[in-house]
């Protein structure tokens, strides 16, 4: 199976990552995406995050219903910080059957040569790229390994559902309703 991992600390998991999920995992020659919920991503400030427990029930509360999108635990049973390149040769160990395709967005492509061996992804994987406002990169846009996709364009962030709950403000419709109900039963982002 071709399989794309979108990598994520969903804190919390919102529609735009389930839109983006959707769209790769049903209008690309992707068979399924996992998305693969990070303790902590390096290149970001561990301050604002929750508890992965929490991130990882909220992810698979948000895809329980879904055929071809679930969610994979696989970085919380590496060492930390998480690499990508780590996670992706653990993955190809563990599903040799399997061919795993990177899902980032452009924000991340234009940042990856700040990643730990980049050039293994770009010679050993492919990377399907959705688009993120103001973000264009000339480098890798054209590379052979790279596949910039149509998916619909999401403004919808975390850090805004974090910043909106903590102001009191309604956030129904920027994510899953029992996502919420997870969210207000345990008095997250307060």
């Amino acid at each position: 199976m071709k399989i794309g991992l979108f990598f994520g600390s969903y804190n919390p998991i919102h529609t735009g990552h389930l839109v983006i999920a959707n769209y790769m995992a049903n209008h690309t020659s992707l068979d399924k995406v996992w998305l693969v919920v990070s303790p902590h991503n390096p290149l970001k400030d561990k301050k604002d995050l929750i508890q992965v427990y929490d991130r990882l029930e909220m992810a698979k509360i948000a895809t329980e219903k879904s055929e071809n999108i679930s969610v994979s635990d696989i970085e919380l049973k590496l060492p930390q910080p998480s690499y990508t390149i780590d996670t992706l040769t653990h993955l190809k160990d563990l599903y040799p059957e399997h061919d795993f395709v990177l899902i980032m967005g452009a924000d991340n492509l234009k940042s990856l040569k700040k990643w730990k061996n980049y050039e293994l992804i770009l010679r050993d994987y492919h990377i399907y790229v959705y688009p993120r406002p103001g973000y264009v990169d000339e480098e890798f846009s054209y590379h052979p390994s790279v596949t910039t996709t149509q998916t619909p364009l999401m403004e919808i962030s975390s850090t805004f559902i974090r910043k909106a709950i903590k102001e009191h403000k309604n956030v129904q419709y920027f994510l899953p309703e029992e996502v919420l109900e997870f969210i207000e039963s345990k008095s997250l982002y307060k």
